[in-house]
């Protein structure tokens, strides 16, 4: 796919992986639709920056736990900006809480950001990418394939939208390709200590931390060069899913 002038949307843009995925597709030419719920600093200063480099962005303000107002969020992109090619799925929680201690609340939240969403995004999206012949990228990680006790539900619902890459990219087939990108330590928490960065770094077979450019890259791979590849999981993660 050419970038050039296409429109994504790239959903949790104002932090984190979202942004890094927003602004590389910016740097690419392509007109971005910035999706935040609360992060309206982040976005609106990612807004501004890709504004200052001669490209067009837009604000897009919506809690995706609800369904309704995920659905509609793509058709109130092509209202806007009058067609859409991309749908990059990377809004995300991501809470530490056990098993034992998880609640039907905690569960409920997690759930309906990390997974129903994407199922209700892409359900708005659908027809709009059928006809520009576009993309699907969900943001799943090393969660979805692999099981962490400490954080139950995020691996639950990672292992879903495992799934429903693969559901999306036979239901859209052969007009729409739908992908996934599993990063691992490519952006670890900022309230890790050197020594939980050094174990990390240790536990993959590539001795090392990524960088959120591995992910980007993981990203731009499958937008421009997947014109093959579709329900796939692009693992990122320096081998640590092999130990």
């Amino acid at each position: 796919m050419e970038l050039h002038g296409r429109v994504a949307l790239v959903t949790g843009a104002g932090q984190r992986l979202g942004r890094e995925f927003a602004a590389a597709l910016a740097a690419k030419g392509m007109v971005l639709a910035l999706h935040y719920h609360r992060s309206d600093d982040g976005a609106a200063s990612l807004r501004e920056e890709i504004l200052a480099a001669g490209g067009r962005a837009e604000l897009f303000q919506a809690d995706l736990t609800d369904a309704d107002a995920a659905r509609a969020l793509p058709e109130q992109v092509v209202a806007k900006l009058a067609s859409l090619d991309v749908l990059v799925n990377s809004a995300a929680v991501m809470r530490k809480v056990p098993f034992a201690d998880t609640t039907v609340a905690l569960y409920d939240e997690v759930m309906a950001l990390n997974l129903r969403s994407l199922y209700f995004l892409s359900q708005g999206a659908a027809d709009e990418l059928k006809r520009r012949r576009g993309r699907i990228v969900n943001i799943a990680d090393l969660g979805g394939l692999e099981p962490w006790p400490s954080y139950s539900v995020h691996s639950l619902s990672k292992a879903g939208v495992v799934m429903l890459t693969k559901v999306l990219a036979r239901a859209l087939a052969p007009d729409v390709n739908v992908n996934a990108i599993a990063p691992g330590t490519v952006m670890v928490p900022d309230d890790y200590s050197d020594e939980e960065k050094g174990r990390l770094a240790r536990s993959a077979p590539l001795r090392r931390l990524g960088t959120p450019n591995d992910a980007v890259q993981a990203l731009l791979y499958l937008l421009e060069h997947g014109d093959f590849v579709t329900g796939e999981v692009l693992v990122v993660d320096g081998g640590r899913l092999l130990t």
